[in-house]
């Protein structure tokens, strides 16, 4: 059983065709990136995994289980998190306050604090996120996604605009993560994708261009002209 399975899937706004025939296959338990460029259709793409907005046509399955029709609720419920490319936090409350509202439909499983003991954050429990800085917002964000215990997680431009630094932190946090939570990835730095991706899909003009390894991507003459760019 895979994590998650797309079939066929189209997206269009107006006569703007943004995803065309996408499929792709995740197995539980990998971590796949999504990379292409600007306007590829990749943010569209967890749009429409997550129940944000309708597919035109198309399938999508959860863990074997048809899901397209499904609210972004039940797809939560059914064990899908995301984090955006904006931060989507709560910013005139606190880090513990942030945690307890995400974590609140999963007292059985954890305690906040807990989770935040897990994560190492217990000791900035009482600070405003607003106050955080950018880099400790975006960890947030991620540990807010995963205080819904997640078994796909989707993360859309986890390091965009971060430090060298930051960026290593929150790289550490997503390979560190169970191999019981499967990642989905976009990212536009090459080396957060080639440190962490098991499998690599690219996106060009809304439908997959290449799909394979690293260093099938790495080789891969198209991916190199439209992406990667090319010395020849």
């Amino acid at each position: 059983m895979n994590a998650l399975e797309i079939m066929n899937a189209n997206k269009t706004f107006g006569g703007l065709a943004v995803l065309q025939d996408v499929s792709l296959s995740v197995e539980v338990g990998e971590r796949r990136a999504i990379i292409g460029p600007n306007g590829a259709g990749k943010t569209t793409l967890f749009n429409v995994i997550s129940g944000t907005l309708p597919l035109n046509s198309g399938k999508i399955s959860l863990f074997g289980k048809r899901s397209e029709h499904l609210s972004p609720y039940r797809r939560a419920r059914a064990g899908l998190a995301r984090t955006f490319q904006q931060n989507n936090l709560f910013f005139n409350l606190t880090l513990l306050e942030n945690i307890h509202l995400a974590i609140l439909p999963h007292l059985t499983q954890s305690s906040p604090q807990k989770f935040l003991e897990t994560w190492g954050w217990w000791e900035k429990r009482d600070i405003h996120v607003k106050e955080l800085s950018y880099g400790d917002q975006r960890q947030v964000e991620l540990l807010l996604a995963l205080a819904q215990f997640p078994r796909l997680l989707l993360l859309d431009e986890p390091t965009a605009g971060m430090s060298s630094v930051e960026t290593q932190k929150i790289t550490s946090m997503i390979r560190n993560l169970s191999r019981e939570i499967t990642v989905l990835i976009i990212e536009h730095d090459m080396e957060v994708v080639f440190d962490l991706a098991d499998r690599i899909t690219v996106l060009n003009y809304g439908q997959v261009l290449f799909e394979g390894s690293q260093e099938e991507v790495r080789s891969d003459q198209r991916v190199k002209e439209v992406y990667l760019g090319t010395t020849d």
